[in-house]
């Protein structure tokens, strides 16, 4: 985990603002009334978010990101690894909205992005503001071991948040029901997860963990079954 105390962590369910996990972060989406030289590129008004996470899709897979700030032209973020290469890449909001972005420019886990087309920014800042407890989830696929006290057998998860995963197994378990859920691929971030099933669809469940994941853990992990070299 990040261990700068001035790097701040979005926290689990509610993505309240934590300070080991994302960076200084202002509150609420307000215009730089600052001046700007200008011939200056950058001069356009820009906007100060609320910490949210969201996600970077790219032909990698899908990556966790924290959107920083936000113009009418683009949008910087910060990243708990690198930047995936190559474009297009897309900025995925947890209220659905999905925006074209090409890349400007990269510092360590940051980078900045301009929109391929014309934004509605009041919408985009609203959305932001408008779902703050909606899970992110990433469509990660990955074996693993589901273990009870009467047996284990092998599944595969398809869809994972912080907060929980959907998966399908042979097994048959009832709705609340505690399991244990294991990955190999995972390492230290899946082992032995306590979970508890909140819902079944023939061989489908949705369970919910015990123990959530930081955004932090969850962004590694989605790099480390993606696009390994990320986290290089």
């Amino acid at each position: 985990m990040d261990n700068a105390s001035n790097t701040p962590r979005v926290n689990d369910e509610a993505h309240e603002v934590d300070p080991h996990d994302v960076g200084d972060v202002e509150g609420i989406a307000l215009p730089d009334t600052a001046e700007a030289p200008a011939d200056d590129a950058r001069a356009k008004p820009r906007y100060t978010l609320l910490i949210r996470a969201a996600k970077l899709v790219s032909h990698h897979g899908e990556f966790v990101c924290v959107l920083r700030d936000v113009s009418r032209t683009g949008v910087s973020i910060k990243l708990f690894h690198q930047l995936p290469h190559g474009d297009p890449i897309e900025l995925h909001m947890p209220g659905g909205g999905v925006y074209e972005l090409k890349t400007v420019w990269t510092k360590e886990h940051e980078a900045g992005f301009e929109f391929t087309r014309e934004v509605d920014i009041d919408r985009l800042i609203n959305e932001a503001g408008e779902y703050p407890k909606r899970g992110l989830r990433l469509g990660l696929f990955m074996p693993i071991k589901v273990s009870t006290i009467s047996g284990t057998h092998e599944g595969v998860i398809e869809n994972l948040s912080q907060q929980g995963a959907r998966f399908e197994c042979e097994g048959l378990y009832a709705i609340d029901q505690t399991i244990k859920l294991t990955s190999e691929e995972a390492g230290s971030s899946l082992r032995d997860v306590r979970a508890k099933v909140r819902w079944r669809r023939d061989n489908q469940y949705g369970v919910v963990f015990d123990n959530t994941l930081t955004l932090g853990e969850f962004a590694r992990l989605a790099a480390k079954l993606q696009c390994p070299i990320l986290l290089d």
